[in-house]
């Protein structure tokens, strides 16, 4: 497999993995922190890092806006319990 098809499958990987996420609103961050060690806002801050490692500035509140699909503060509004 070439690297550019490798990269691709990873991308649609962690779109599907977001898109579960988003469908599954009911699974609360600690639920998913406590069973596997990492939760949304986890993916958030990874999206954060590996973008400022290709130069990339982004904040805190724009990378979670794209892991939750939505602001964050409307996101703990809607479905944190």
């Amino acid at each position: 497999m070439d690297d550019n098809t490798k990269k691709e499958l990873q991308s649609a990987t962690f779109e599907r993995l977001l898109s579960h996420l988003d469908e599954r609103k009911d699974v609360q961050n600690i639920n998913i922190m406590n069973l596997a060690g990492f939760c949304r806002n986890c993916l958030s801050r990874w999206y954060r890092e590996e973008a400022e490692k290709k130069g990339i500035t982004i904040t805190d509140h724009e990378a979670r806006e794209v892991i939750y699909g939505m602001p964050y503060s409307e996101w703990k509004e809607k479905y944190q319990k």
